[in-house]
């Protein structure tokens, strides 16, 4: 068996021992309440995080380790899948923009398979799973043939680029609410009102997602909608990851920054007045040995 990277030991060494912990953390369960079958099928959908493998929660942690299936997405970081049982099987369905993927119909008919054979399944998502994941399809079919599901939260990708950028997503002096818009739109009629983005971006923070391919157009269609030139934008590929890469601008030139880069994505674009205002994070506090300790 391959060695594993110093940092891939020191991330399952860290949940080791993660039953006891969670022991006392754990409300017992109301005895008068049971599943009808317990040796029937069950889902957990759980949110991985958005890249940093120790954001994970320690619930999520716990049900990838008793999995008895893992079915995992392109952005789950692999340390995570690391806490999987030798005996688990972790299948890959992920979805990547411009690449071979499995359709959502059949990822959500395989995970209702997998159940319906008794089998305990950990179906993982980058970020959190209840923010442009796609879970309510899959909530859907997992009832219609009665299976039992429970759904773990995750660090969505726009929390921990904030914290791992020090931009903060709302500001007293600047921006009083957030918004979370997909870029995943195919025509015109499934683009998000430019014009209320605009008149509201002098108080409100908008976070596109999965917008990496398609700065250029929002930058225009904001431009086009009114948008001051001037105003902040950036763009931050990898977020919580240790190459994450921030590039900043306004909705004017930040098209033209991003593409005399690298940068292919994931990523999420952040537009508003907080992003003039960046706190020097100390990213080495965060992989300090110590911490292991």
């Amino acid at each position: 068996m391959k060695a594993l990277a110093p940092s891939k030991t020191k991330f399952i060494n860290l949940f080791s021992g993660l039953d006891k912990v969670i022991s006392k953390f754990t409300v017992k369960a109301n005895t008068n309440k049971s599943l009808t079958n317990n040796s029937a099928g069950k889902v957990f959908i759980v949110g991985a995080g958005p890249g940093d493998a120790e954001l994970l929660t320690l619930k999520a942690a716990r049900l990838i380790q008793h999995a008895d299936v893992v079915l995992y997405d392109a952005l789950v970081n692999p340390e995570i899948l690391s806490l999987a049982g030798k005996k688990t099987l972790c299948q890959y369905v992920g979805k990547r923009a411009g690449q071979h993927s499995m359709r959502q119909k059949n990822i959500s008919e395989l995970m209702a398979e997998h159940a319906l054979k008794g089998k305990t399944v950990v179906r993982i998502k980058g970020g959190d799973p209840g923010l442009f994941a796609r879970s309510s399809e899959e909530c859907l079919i997992l009832a219609q043939n009665n299976i039992p599901f429970a759904i773990v939260p995750g660090v969505t990708a726009a929390s921990g680029m904030s914290a791992y950028t020090g931009v903060m997503l709302t500001d007293r002096d600047f921006s009083q609410s957030v918004q979370y818009i997909t870029a995943r739109f195919q025509n015109e009629s499934d683009e998000p009102n430019w014009q209320h983005i605009v008149a509201n971006a002098e108080s409100q923070t908008t976070v596109f997602y999965m917008g990496v391919k398609r700065i250029g157009l929002i930058c225009q269609r904001l431009l086009n909608a009114g948008m001051p030139s001037d105003m902040p934008m950036m763009l931050c590929e990898r977020a919580t990851y240790h190459d994450q890469t921030l590039v900043t601008g306004t909705v004017s030139n930040l098209a033209d920054r991003v593409k005399n880069t690298t940068i292919e994505g994931p990523g999420i674009i952040v537009l508003g007045r907080t992003c003039q205002r960046r706190h020097n994070v100390e990213q080495l506090l965060m992989e300090n040995d110590t911490l292991y300790l």
